[in-house]
């Protein structure tokens, strides 16, 4: 006998790894991952304070 299969269910479930699919190859071509955002983002912090601190006071 044949298994019950819910057709919405199995709707939901093969369009959200087709929207997976898609993210991870836009992440792939576009993205950066968020340990490279945010290491970029300590640089340029950091750089902003090294930055600042050598301002003359005028």
């Amino acid at each position: 006998m044949a298994e019950i299969v819910n057709l919405r269910a199995k709707r939901k479930e093969v369009a959200r790894k087709a929207a997976r699919a898609q993210a991870g190859a836009n992440a792939a071509k576009y993205g950066q991952t968020r340990a490279e955002r945010d290491l970029a983002k300590a640089r340029a912090d950091k750089t902003a304070r090294d930055l600042d601190g050598h301002k003359r006071d005028e």
